[in-house]
């Protein structure tokens, strides 16, 4: 621990001391624009630009290529044009492209890869002007509408898709250009109504070229939604405020479902509603009574070679938006808090009845977060009351201080039972980021305690990361006490199933990564990037013994073909602490140190194309014997209303007569069929027999109005051996976004 947390705060002296240059403030300074206000007509968003308002404002042109270089003038030029009115936010883009060399890879609305991997145009602010969150909205060619939220994590700008609000857009193509235009209410944003400077880019989708260009210029080393190299808009009046503005989303639902197992059959029928209230320009108040998350796409399946338990991302909506303020914590494989702890219990679902969250800046530079959810009982639970508290102050220029303290607690009769039943935590983190973005240090304490009361429960975390588009590393140590056991985080690490005595046992641990990585940009020939990775990282128990220790090298080869090749070797030593079976009914593994090794190659073609698809192989040692994979897809597109996949996925062990063989099959095909913008059917199978399980999802929305759904989903799951029922649903959902 002691040389990274000394390299962690020579790092920051260097950074602070050698009056590093500030890339940000020159972009800063270099894109600016003063906005004018429409006051000549009001502006009707359908893709013609025929409004005098239009011709009178002046252009933000001369895009900067961002990628796979980021220099020098994109050869499918954007011109954007910016106004505003009392309730509105208004864009329009000039998009250069040809008609038939266009890409839309979609018309479904909040496809994430669908809006990336097609012609686009996306919109980028941070009202706040504080470089550490914002917003994202988008358009592709074919009108697909998709938004975001934006948050700083480390050095890099992540979003969050399922962030939803209500705007407006409309797309027109033409033979020789096509047109975005969009209208952003101004309460589906939070600003300071003092501060008279936003921060904005603009990203344009080139798929012909391969390429994604800005209007600010951002570095290599960043992705192109990247808070930190955004431009200036100046306002002579800010937006006035919103406070006030309310909505309410209320739904009815209906469901069928069948246990063929249990011979039992249920008719559902219920209500309820979300509200979303600004009680400031840049506070927001999410209520929501009796949440149905039936229309949320099920988890796509995995297969496990691990002792440990896997991780599936959270899709329900009420836990997403907003969700860098509370999930944002921890490191790789150590999770504070995450949010599908509530209202889950392996993966079955729990009633929630009552949830709020205030979500939003108090100061210019003060974040804070408070959620609190109620559960109800269930046959096999008693009813619990979750709060989550988070509080984020910015420091310096891009560092923060973070502060995060969750409760359980456990309701007896409808009483708190304080004494018996609860769960807390909390921790305190500060992450430093340079003023360019390329440096980064943290510190992270956590501790975590219940009725029990244990010693050893706490987690620690020091490190450092640096990326300047060529050059990268990393170096992190991280400690976590047997007894850290925060009941509404992830740490898989910590547990140990033994099969023989059918107990977990918990083992806290020690764990180093380090990471070098070079990125070569050829100016000439096949290749975009090439990136040379090796890597370790190795974890010990609290007395020094060797748990798991991983050494590899990763190498990713990028082409402008939009092939891409990727090679992963790596050599393994790892200890069962207690027994492990990986296959059924046979004698599990005895506890003690192993050698394993794995080599994998993989290529994925053009997904621009019709027909696209991959295949990655892999072979090496696992324990007493040997592994191999084999992970394959086909793709067919027809643009830009069908794409239909299959994947699959196979894993041969064989660990020797005693220890027994099987082969792993994992089926997965989609059909995903768009109508319109508005109209979208979608539907999959899983076929899994690690789990022994085929499902099948079918899910068809219609936005009839604007942020206003209709949902039907079908599903059923059979025996992946015999194909036996287990059981079938089928559920009509209404909901409906209303602005009082």
């Amino acid at each position: 621990m002691k040389p990274i947390a000394l390299l962690f705060l020579q790092l920051i002296a260097f950074s602070l001391s050698a009056n590093e240059l500030d890339k940000r403030e020159k972009v800063k300074s270099s894109f600016s624009y003063q906005l004018k206000e429409s006051r000549s007509q009001e502006i009707r968003i359908d893709g013609v630009l025929d409004e005098s308002e239009w011709g009178s404002i002046t252009t933000f042109s001369k895009f900067i290529n961002k990628w796979p270089v980021d220099s020098g003038l994109a050869q499918a030029q954007t011109e954007v044009k910016l106004t505003y009115d009392d309730n509105f936010l208004y864009i329009s883009a000039v998009n250069y492209q040809k008609r038939e060399d266009l890409v839309i890879q979609t018309l479904k609305r909040d496809n994430e890869q669908g809006h990336w991997g097609s012609d686009g145009f996306t919109f980028v602010v941070d009202p706040l002007n504080q470089r550490s969150n914002g917003f994202l909205f988008g358009v592709n060619a074919g009108g697909a509408q998709t938004e975001g939220s934006l948050a700083l994590q480390g050095t890099q700008t992540r979003a969050d898709f399922s962030w939803d609000n209500k705007w407006y857009s409309s797309t027109r193509v033409y033979d020789d250009y096509w047109v975005a235009e969009m209208a952003i209410p101004f309460n589906a944003l939070r600003y300071n109504t003092d501060n008279k400077e936003w921060a904005i880019n603009f990203i344009r989708s080139d798929m012909k070229n391969n390429v994604y260009s800005t209007w600010a210029q951002v570095p290599i080393a960043f992705n192109g939604i990247d808070l930190g190299y955004m431009g200036t808009i100046s306002w002579n009046e800010p937006p006035k405020p919103t406070s006030g503005n309310v909505i309410v989303i209320p739904y009815v639902a209906g469901s069928s479902n069948q246990d063929f197992e249990e011979t039992e059959e249920n008719l559902d029928a219920g209500t309820g509603v979300d509200a979303k209230i600004a009680l400031s320009s840049s506070l927001n108040l999410d209520l929501t009574i009796n949440p149905d998350f039936s229309n949320v796409d099920v988890d796509q399946q995995q297969t496990n070679l691990t002792q440990f338990s896997l991780f599936f991302p959270e899709r329900r909506g009420f836990f997403l938006e907003n969700s860098d303020l509370f999930s944002n914590y921890g490191a790789w494989g150590i999770t504070p808090f995450f949010s599908r702890r509530i209202g889950l219990n392996d993966g079955e679902a729990i009633p929630i009845l009552f949830g709020a969250r205030l979500t939003g800046n108090l100061t210019e530079s003060l974040r804070i977060g408070l959620m609190d959810v109620l559960t109800g009982e269930t046959s096999d639970l008693n009813s619990n009351n979750y709060t989550v508290i988070s509080a984020q102050q910015q420091v310096l220029k891009r560092s923060r201080i973070k502060l995060l303290a969750t409760n359980r607690q456990g309701i007896n009769n409808g009483e708190p039972n304080s004494t018996k039943d609860y769960n807390r935590s909390g921790g305190l983190e500060f992450d430093y980021v340079s003023n360019s973005g390329e440096l980064t240090a943290t510190v992270k304490v956590h501790g975590a305690t219940d009725e029990d009361k244990l010693n050893n429960n706490n987690y620690t975390t020091v490190g450092t990361s640096y990326n300047n588009g060529k050059y990268y590393f990393g170096a992190f140590y991280h400690r976590v006490g047997e007894n850290y056991i925060p009941d509404m985080g992830f740490v898989p690490q910590l547990e140990h199933y033994d099969p023989i005595q059918d107990t977990t046992i918990r083992v806290g641990f020690q764990r180093i990564n380090f990471w070098l990585g070079y990125s070569l940009r050829p100016k000439k020939g096949p290749i975009n990037v090439l990136d040379i990775n090796p890597w370790t990282w190795q974890s010990y128990d609290m007395q020094g013994r060797l748990l798991q220790r991983n050494i590899g090298y990763w190498s990713v080869i990028n082409f402008k073909s939009r092939d891409e090749v990727t090679i992963d070797i790596a050599s393994r030593e790892q200890r069962l602490v207690v027994p492990a079976d990986f296959v059924e009914d046979a004698e599990p593994l005895p506890a003690g140190l192993y050698q394993n090794s794995f080599f994998r190659a993989e290529w994925q073609s053009d997904a621009r194309k019709m027909i696209s698809g991959g295949i990655s192989v892999g072979a090496g040692t696992f324990y007493t014997g040997r592994r191999t994979e084999l992970v394959t897809n086909l793709n067919f597109r027809k643009q830009p209303w069908g794409n239909f996949g299959v994947r699959y996925v196979q894993n041969r062990v064989d660990l020797g007569a005693t220890h027994g063989s099987t082969v792993l099959h994992l089926l997965g095909p989609t059909v995903d069929i768009t109508f319109s913008n508005k109209m979208f059917w979608t539907t999959f199978l899983q076929y899994n027999t690690q789990s022994e399980n085929l499902n099948i999802n079918s899910r068809f929305q219609w936005r009839y109005l604007p942020m206003s759904d209709i949902f039907l989903v079908f599903s059923e799951n059979y025996t992946s051996n015999d194909l036996n029922i287990k059981n079938r649903g089928i559920v009509f959902k209404v909901t409906y976004w209303l602005n009082l």
